[in-house]
């Protein structure tokens, strides 16, 4: 039943037009920041080590309806094949890094330097280059692979859930190990501290509440109603609600986030360029792999698409305890969040676009 993946499917009002239905609220999200600023203020503090309790919600319906739609067979098998795995540990801990640093310093550190601000104060009295405080954000965003909206994009390209899942358990298991001494080495940070409460909690909250009651919901419901309702009614409802969630979190981020892009487009604009380059050469690197390893489609995607975006939760948590809320690293992850969703959405259609390049399931050669 596989190949059906193929096939062209019938897309919803909101999945034919989001692209439009997205700067509609990246828009709409940027007005509210500006016309009720303390509104958006207040929201934006509702939150627990870092983690911001509205932005949670909306996630948990985002990730909901992605989970109770995986049949857990098919995460075992995910699971005995280790390809896309070591692929996916290779990008994220072995070239991303690095290759963030590069371009980060590239761009910001030679190409673009005469056009940021001199010095900051940052937290502790320290007086740095405000370039490098920059570098600093971007390194922790390539640092912090994404454990959460990474479902999200796999689910939009039409990739393997259960792989995308098994893929999301061991980079959140390989992020409590490498991601401080990483960093601390990056950063030429001694004791870089490690925001475990973020870490975990973030986790918790987008993925293992949404896979423990997607899982027994899942269950409960095929039991009780029998697997044709489960897929012809009760899924045909929750994916409006899943693109809604999205949309609904847009507007969120960039009404947080509304005061500051109006009143520095153009430092957010030199940021935004390099964090763009790096998720689209990281994204191309992956997916090129993947087209060598002889991945199929399903797997391809998702193993790409994870390399490509990033955990901000967790590297505007670490910028804070490092630098402060208003340090020039903090401003560096908050761009990495401003442009996320636009460009993974644009790498989820590269996807679609490409994925005849791959083997099918159904092909016995190639």
């Amino acid at each position: 039943m596989e190949h059906i993946i193929y096939e062209e499917r019938r897309l919803s009002f909101f999945e034919k037009y989001l692209t439009g239905w997205v700067l509609l609220c990246i828009g709409l999200g940027i007005m509210l920041g500006k016309v009720f600023p303390q509104v958006a203020v207040t929201l934006d503090k509702i939150s627990i080590y870092q983690v911001s309790i509205p932005i949670a919600i909306c996630l948990f319906f985002m990730m909901y309806p992605i989970m109770v739609k995986i049949d857990f067979a098919e995460v075992i098998k995910a699971g005995k094949t280790p390809k896309p795995v070591i692929l996916t540990l290779v990008i994220n801990w072995c070239i991303k890094p690095f290759t963030m640093l590069a371009i980060a310093w590239l761009f910001l550190g030679l190409l673009f330097k005469g056009w940021l601000p001199g010095m900051e104060i940052v937290k502790g009295g320290a007086k740095v280059e405000l370039f490098r405080s920059y570098i600093a954000g971007c390194i922790l965003l390539g640092i912090a692979p994404c454990t959460a909206m990474v479902l999200i994009w796999g689910h939009l390209a039409k990739g393997n859930d259960g792989h995308t899942l098994v893929m999301v358990a061991i980079n959140s298991l390989t992020m409590l190990f490498l991601y401080a001494p990483l960093g601390g080495w990056l950063l030429g940070v001694n004791k870089m501290p490690i925001p475990w409460q973020t870490i975990v909690l973030s986790v918790v909250i987008y993925v293992g509440l949404p896979l423990l009651l997607g899982y027994y919901s899942r269950k409960w419901l095929i039991a009780k109603n029998g697997f044709k309702w489960f897929e012809e009614k009760f899924l045909h409802y929750l994916t409006p609600a899943s693109i809604g969630a999205l949309l609904l979190t847009l507007v969120l981020l960039f009404s947080f986030k509304g005061e500051l892009i109006i009143n520095q487009p153009q430092i957010i604009l030199l940021i935004a360029i390099p964090l763009f380059i790096q998720t689209c050469f990281i994204f191309a690197i992956s997916y090129c792999l993947a087209k060598w390893f002889k991945l199929p489609y399903r797997d391809a995607a998702p193993s790409a698409l994870i390399g490509a975006s990033n955990h901000f939760e967790v590297a505007i948590a670490t910028s804070t305890i490092l630098f402060g809320l208003s340090s020039g690293a903090s401003l560096a992850t908050v761009v990495g969040v401003l442009i996320e969703v636009p460009v993974m959405l644009m790498l989820v259609r590269v996807c679609f676009i490409t994925q005849d390049w791959f083997k099918k399931p159904e092909d016995k050669h190639g």
